[in-house]
């Protein structure tokens, strides 16, 4: 069973993905699992691996952006390097961005926000 919190989430990667791709990004894979991680889209903008977090809040106090906390700025980091590990990938050869969506109640996205570089594997 689809949850609507999942129906949220898939959304909101949708959104991103069309946002990425407008800037010029190409998706790569959705909901990517590297061992306990996920990261929720991989794209190449030029030669760059970009990890991308999505992040999609509806009728919550507060903006999607305030989500990504310290915290979840590690979890980001350990499954970008997981990655890079995996496909013996050069971890100063990526970054990681945040696609953050902010809908209204009609559950229409009124902000869509492309954070690049939050944090770099390599650091």
């Amino acid at each position: 069973m689809v949850t609507p919190r999942r129906r949220l989430g898939d959304f909101g990667e949708r959104v991103a993905a069309h946002r990425l791709e407008a800037a010029g990004l190409t998706i790569l894979a959705r909901n990517l699992r590297i061992g306990p991680h996920e990261i929720d889209l991989l794209a190449r903008d030029g030669d760059t691996t970009v990890f991308v977090e999505v992040r999609t809040r509806r009728g919550t106090p507060g903006l999607a952006a305030e989500s990504i906390d310290a915290a979840k700025v590690e979890r980001l980091l350990a499954a970008a390097l997981a990655y890079c590990e995996r496909e013996a990938i050069d971890p100063d050869a990526t970054r990681i961005d945040v696609v953050t969506i902010d809908l209204d109640a009609g559950g229409r996205a009124c902000a869509v926000h492309h954070f690049r570089g939050v944090g770099m594997p390599g650091l």
